[in-house]
């Protein structure tokens, strides 16, 4: 199969933006011609050519999802397919059916926005097998999951009792490769297994109760095994302390704690908090950025909120339970679970009228604009907690315009007005700069060479907006999305289905290691090790493949 794309302009933030012939020959990008005869091609004068969409951080699977899924079923809305509905009225019913959508609705919702591949950023060891499941029955994208760890009770003991970094090395590497994960994610170091031992607060220095270890050691531990397996990506902090008034501090230890490794800091917003202001809030947003651009080491998602209703779902139990209380409507799931950590559920709405909100709302958009290198910072609303991912058009428009922005600063609470640096950030982003935040970024981040660009040999996830003066009408739904060479969405319509990869790490793991698990797994966790292993044939089919990330090599497929 070979296509020709011309006329269109080719944005990928590696080449120069030019108008130019892109051919798809078979499942790849080629920029020569062939002399092989053309199956099709398409005149694109007036839009845009740019690779597939990635999301690093979106809850799209496991078992705090399907929590969250239950939690708010009159919020669902039984509106007709697509199909059965002219345009206008699609229009009406155009938003999501919940704001945690079903795995069929995220992954169409993604593929009309122009993504092909999302990231869940919190793998529970427990549930890893079946958050597998729903990310393979979400169609059309590409997915793969970060382990969740830094809470897990062995790993809290080995530490405490000063393991050898590399018994470490090797726990994590048999971890990552048992349940087929590409990446290692810490929710509140330590807090979440401290608050089962009824502690409330975790500093990034303050002792564990009952393992006396801090926070400061797990990130350096975990920091280290990171770097010592050559995983693709940084060790992905969520902070101590979230939401809490002067946790700026806490963010900043936590850079400390990793002592010049990478790190990559998720859903930041949330970590920006000063204690100045009328309300004894007030953004930090400023000393983020400049240490995020002055240290080469550091890249963050934003997480950035948007008003309305939305579901919180977090590992984060302690800080979770500390926010019961606004729970909008009044109910919350709080879960223990099998000594690797936990979770909090509860209903949300961010509200233009509340202080903490309007200000959460000025400190993501403050970190965007204030962080130079758009490869570093990363487009995301930690989906459902900041908003769902439909928002995404929306933030979009917010940051390539001044004056949108303005029009919804002025919306704020008075005391955000008066006292945020918002409004003094007249940058706008590119076109080119959005597309490397939401493209080129995320495939680096994550080591995925092969995408995330329209280079020569690259994987064929092309997708083509026809160009309009409002950002968010040309991001909201794009014109054409090809996967892996293959049409498969067109003017609205989904023509087929999709080939679909899981990404995970390539790491060795040592065979004592499995040796030692076996004999201690029983007794920590009450079953056998053998029970969580998840082996590579359960993740292959026929339109199922892995792919191996690598920061020093391009991605493999193997299987199909």
């Amino acid at each position: 199969m070979i296509t020709r794309l011309f006329g269109g302009e080719c944005i990928d933030g590696v080449s120069k933006s030019e108008v130019r012939d892109l051919y798809l020959v078979q499942d790849k990008i080629s920029s020569v011609s062939t002399d092989a005869r053309l199956d099709a091609e398409y005149n694109l004068s007036n839009h845009i050519v740019v690779a597939g969409g990635i999301d690093l951080h979106t809850h799209i699977g496991g078992g705090k999802v399907n929590i969250a899924r239950l939690l708010l079923p009159e919020m669902v809305r039984h509106g007709r397919s697509r199909l059965e509905c002219t345009e206008r009225e699609w229009q009406k019913i155009a938003p999501l059916s919940s704001p945690v959508p079903g795995t069929w609705e995220t992954g169409r919702r993604y593929l009309e926005m122009g993504y092909t591949a999302c990231f869940e950023p919190a793998v529970l060891p427990a549930n890893a097998r079946h958050a597998h499941a729903e990310m393979a029955d979400t169609p059309w994208l590409d997915t793969g999951g970060y382990l969740l760890l830094g809470n897990d009770r062995l790993l809290l003991e080995w530490i405490s009792k000063g393991a050898p970094q590399s018994q470490i090395n090797d726990y994590v590497a048999w971890m990552i490769r048992a349940h087929q994960c590409c990446a290692v994610k810490v929710v509140n170091a330590g807090g979440i297994d401290a608050f089962k031992f009824n502690q409330r607060h975790l500093d990034v220095d303050e002792k564990h109760w009952h393992f006396s270890i801090t926070p400061r050691q797990i990130l350096k531990s975990l920091s280290h095994a990171v770097e010592s397996l050559g995983l693709a990506h940084p060790l992905h902090v969520h902070c101590s302390n979230l939401g809490v008034a002067g946790n700026i501090a806490s963010t900043m230890a936590t850079i400390d704690a990793v002592e010049g490794r990478r790190l990559h800091l998720t859903h930041a917003q949330f970590h920006c908090f000063g204690t100045e202001g009328p309300h004894g809030y007030c953004s930090a947003a400023k000393a983020l950025a400049d240490r995020v651009n002055a240290e080469s080491n550091l890249s963050i998602d934003v997480g950035q909120m948007q008003f309305g209703q939305t579901v919180t779902l977090s590992g984060d139990t302690m800080h979770q339970f500390a926010n019961r209380k606004q729970a909008r409507p009044r109910k919350t799931i709080f879960q223990d679970l099998e000594c690797q950590a936990g979770c909090g559920v509860l209903p949300f709405q961010y509200r233009h009228d509340q202080y903490v909100h309007s200000l959460l709302w000025a400190i993501g958009l403050e970190l965007f604009l204030r962080i130079e290198d758009p490869l570093r910072v990363f487009l995301t609303t930690d989906h459902p907690n900041g908003a769902p991912f439909t928002a995404y058009p929306h933030l979009i428009h917010l940051l390539m315009s001044y004056d949108f922005r303005m029009s919804v600063f002025e919306r704020l609470h008075a005391d955000v007005q008066s006292t945020s640096s918002l409004a003094s950030l007249k940058r706008e982003y590119s076109l080119d700069e959005i597309i490397k935040m939401t493209r080129l970024g995320p495939a680096r981040a994550l080591g995925l060479f092969d995408r995330g660009t329209l280079c020569d040999g690259g994987i064929a996830d092309v997708v083509i907006y026809e160009r309009c003066e409002n950002p968010e009408h040309m991001f909201a739904r794009p014109k054409m999305v090809f996967r892996r060479g293959t049409l498969v969405y067109r003017n609205g319509e989904f023509l087929a289905t999709a080939t679909k990869s899981t990404i995970v790490a390539n790491v060795e793991i040592d065979a004592k290691m499995d040796v030692t698990l076996r004999k201690i797994w029983p007794i920590h966790y009450g079953y056998s090790s053998d029970l969580i292993r998840i082996h590579q044939d359960e993740l292959l089919s026929d339109q199922r493949n892995i792919e191996f990330a690598s920061r020093a090599t391009k991605s493999v497929v193997i299987g199909k």
